[in-house]
């Protein structure tokens, strides 16, 4: 293993055969299968994870999948409920994992955090938002910290998996349980592993995604690597907690950097009256080197728009800045507002402004085929288009109600073809969504590059 880059000591090796990994790759830092089986305990439940939302729900289905038994912490009466109704967003292999957990009795939900005492491991799986200064919005992510380290007891494996700052799992876990009398790596076991969810996706199964874990101590990456290969094929251990949580920050900041560089390249195309597209589709026929992005009207999701400034947010307390990094937010974060200034311009040459002109938008959650909303682009467009004075509706059958930043309800409208509208602005295609009535609309913006079927669209 490679030193610990945080204190300069080096890390005592693990008997990978003893704690349960058959070594696949000598690497230096080692990719590890671990080996099947449920995990061997007194405790009443396998897993404990706090946090029943588009990442935790999942993950608990994947547990659950493998003869687990696992408990699930929601403090949401009404999300339960949708659980246990069968009623949420998921992919249909994960739907059908929740009726097999329900019915196998595999899956226990409740909101009484007492009950983590007895689970053998915790996972934390809470948002970690940013408010509206971009400052990051720990309240969640220390609530959940608090109430595991509350309720722990010797012998458990406790795993941080939100995006936060590096050395979060140090503060907020670590730290605390010392001052409890627990000794970390020998009478409980502590370690970040970032999520890696894409929801909506179904290229991937969730046990194919290589996992990356970082523990407190040798031991500590050991337990934890354990607990989440139950159900992971692979793990890549790391030296440290803190080289995990960077993992996961630098996974973001790639994808925002490069989808920053995909807007760019959108805007110098059409300049050049080039289709963007075709030109990102041909350099990515190159079979190295080169990684394609597709431009959009902005990023929503937790991941990219907030992730990136909990990153920021540290470096501002020592003073040092990401000037790239910066760069890069700002251009994301200025999206929405050139959606707005393309409608601005169409409409101005035909002699039109916004202040009482129809615009439809299409599809308001973040990514095609999911019912988040959170931190969509669409949000701000609509917000700021009614600003301007237009009469602004929606239509999107996955998300059929939208609050804006004013607070004020948004429900999608039935038929789009009734409302009338002078300029159709595509933000989200979901697959299997008819848009042949934006044939009878005058004006067509499409800023997801995806709708070539709609011959008279105008690409952002």
């Amino acid at each position: 293993m490679r030193s610990d880059t945080r204190a300069g000591a080096l890390l005592e090796p693990i008997d990978l055969e003893q704690v349960g990994f058959k070594q696949l790759d000598f690497s230096p830092t080692p990719v590890l299968k671990p080996r099947s089986g449920p995990v061997k305990s007194n405790f009443r439940y396998d897993i404990a994870i706090i946090g029943m939302g588009y990442v935790g729900l999942p993950t608990s289905l994947a547990f659950a999948e493998t003869g687990l038994r696992v408990l699930g912490i929601e403090l949401s009466e009404r999300r339960i409920e949708a659980i246990t109704d069968g009623h949420v967003d998921l992919l249909a292999s994960d739907q059908e994992r929740l009726s097999n957990a329900r019915h196998n009795g595999l899956l226990t939900l409740s909101g009484d955090p007492a009950l983590l005492a007895q689970a053998a491991a915790v996972i934390v799986c809470v948002p970690t938002p940013v408010d509206a200064y971009l400052v990051p919005d720990l309240s969640l992510l220390r609530a959940a910290c608090a109430t595991v380290v509350e309720h722990a007891v010797a012998e458990q494996v406790l795993i941080l998996t939100s995006t936060s700052y590096v050395g979060s799992t140090r503060d907020l876990m670590v730290n605390p349980l010392v001052e409890r009398g627990f000794t970390p790596g020998t009478d409980i076991f502590i370690a970040f592993s970032p999520e890696r969810i894409n929801p909506g996706a179904a290229g991937f199964a969730h046990e194919d995604v290589p996992r990356v874990v970082g523990g407190a101590t040798p031991n500590c990456t050991a337990a934890a690597a354990t607990i989440v290969g139950s159900y992971v094929t692979q793990i890549h251990p790391v030296s440290s907690m803190e080289a995990a949580e960077m993992t996961k920050l630098v996974e973001n900041i790639f994808r925002a950097v490069n989808i920053a560089l995909a807007n760019e390249f959108a805007d110098v195309s059409a300049l050049l009256d080039l289709d963007v597209v075709e030109v990102i589709n041909a350099a990515a026929t190159k079979p190295y080197g080169f990684m394609p992005f597709l431009p959009g009207p902005g990023v929503g999701g937790h991941c990219i728009p907030c992730d990136p400034h909990y990153l920021l947010w540290q470096l501002h307390k020592e003073r040092r800045s990401a000037p790239l990094i910066e760069q890069t937010m700002s251009l994301i974060a200025a999206r929405p507002r050139h959606v707005v200034d393309r409608v601005r311009e169409l409409l101005s040459a035909k002699g039109r402004g916004l202040t009482g002109t129809r615009v439809i938008v299409v599809g308001v959650a973040y990514k095609p085929d999911v019912e988040d909303v959170r931190e969509s682009p669409a949000l701000e467009v609509m917000s700021s288009l009614l600003h301007e004075g237009a009469i602004v509706a929606y239509y999107d059958p996955l998300c059929p109600h939208v609050r804006l930043h004013d607070g004020s309800m948004l429900a999608s409208i039935g038929d789009p073809s009734e409302f009338g509208s002078d300029v159709a602005v595509i933000h989200t295609a979901h697959t299997g969504v008819d848009l042949g009535w934006l044939d009878d609309v005058d004006l067509v913006l499409d800023t997801s590059y995806s709708a070539s079927s709609i011959s008279h669209a105008v690409r952002l």
